[in-house]
């Protein structure tokens, strides 16, 4: 008696392995644009704490009611946050420099940023009275 699979049922096996990973593969790129989603998310909100304790370090040093930054960077309009390029310098002390092939943060004038996700360009937009930053 021999032991071991026939060929019938390694072949079988092998496509119901390919069925699995086939059905799983859009789950997989669907995480990269969470991720994705996350990281612009996460950047903008450090952004506002970092605007939140900019005002709060002007108040200490030059009394109420205390300002904000005029500008998140003094990078050129049109500059990708690249290592060489860091945006928002002024309010984050590691400043975002993630631009690569497209994708990241760009500065596009004195108060808007783009973020593009590699599917969706989002538009944010600096308000230095009020401190915010929106999309």
């Amino acid at each position: 008696m021999k032991k071991g699979f026939t060929l019938v049922e390694l072949v079988l096996v092998i496509a119901i392995l390919g069925i699995l990973a086939v059905s799983a593969l859009p789950n997989f790129t669907n995480v990269t644009t969470q991720a994705e989603s996350a990281s612009r998310d996460s950047v903008a909100g450090a952004i506002q704490t970092g605007l939140a304790l900019y005002r709060a370090n002007d108040m200490t040093q030059n009394g109420p009611p205390g300002n904000y930054p005029t500008q998140l960077d003094n990078l050129a309009a049109n500059t990708p946050c690249s290592p060489a390029t860091p945006c928002f310098g002024n309010v984050l002390q590691a400043a975002i420099a993630d631009y690569r092939g497209g994708r990241g943060w760009l500065k596009l004038n004195a108060t808007t940023y783009s973020f593009n996700d590699g599917t969706t360009t989002y538009n944010y937009t600096y308000d230095p009275i009020a401190g915010t930053l929106s999309r």
